[in-house]
């Protein structure tokens, strides 16, 4: 498969947080760098509805690590997870409302040698981006690409690719969410695709001894 050349405009992401998820699932995350490109074809996605939304990491409003979210849309909200590894969202929706979706998995469809250097660990070419970390270091997105503009040309992009039809997708509760987000089926993914991450449930904290 070829590497689509044309970059997803912002009107695509100015829209609903669950209709730009659901949308983004067979568009193509490119990432230019020294070393060279690597681009991966989404296949699962989660989105996060900001204020709205206790799994969000803007639900108690405006802060210097979520300002990125607030607008505009198509910008990346790249941050740290666990003190471990980079994770990366694109912020949808109107300015002011925070939402976003995280990339949580892909299949590796240019630059597949540079992908397997960066992630020498995987055992299989379908575990390369398969997960939300695993997809960072397969792309090598980390802070520095913090707020960058996927729609403006520059490194980092969203290409259109090929849209995958409503009975390939499938829905479901968020990886890793516990309290009141738990439930809420807002990720998405594309059917039977080997490169879908592992669905794990959150374990719910054990409340402190007085």
């Amino acid at each position: 498969m070829g590497t689509p050349v044309t970059a997803l405009p912002r009107e695509f992401f100015a829209r609903g947080v669950l209709e730009v998820a659901r949308d983004l699932l067979g568009r193509v995350v490119r990432h230019e760098t020294p070393e060279g490109a690597v681009a991966v074809r989404l296949t699962e996605v989660e989105a996060y509805a900001g204020e709205a939304d206790p799994g969000s990491h803007a639900f108690r409003g405006r802060t210097p690590r979520t300002e990125v979210m607030f607008g505009p849309a198509g910008h990346a909200y790249v941050y740290f997870s666990y003190g471990m590894h980079w994770c990366v969202n694109l912020v949808t929706g109107r300015e002011g409302t925070a939402s976003a979706v995280l990339l949580r998995a892909g299949e590796v469809v240019e630059g597949l040698e540079l992908a397997r250097e960066r992630r020498r660990a995987a055992r299989r070419d379908a575990d390369l981006a398969r997960g939300p970390a695993r997809l960072t270091q397969a792309l090598a997105i980390a802070r520095e690409q913090g707020g960058a503009d996927v729609c403006a040309g520059g490194p980092l992009s969203v290409l259109a690719g090929e849209p995958v039809p409503d009975a390939a997708v499938s829905w479901g509760p968020r990886v890793g969410v516990a309290g009141a987000g738990a439930p809420t089926p807002w990720r998405t993914w594309t059917t039977g695709d080997p490169t879908v991450s592992a669905y794990r449930a959150a374990v719910p904290r054990r409340p402190r001894r007085s």
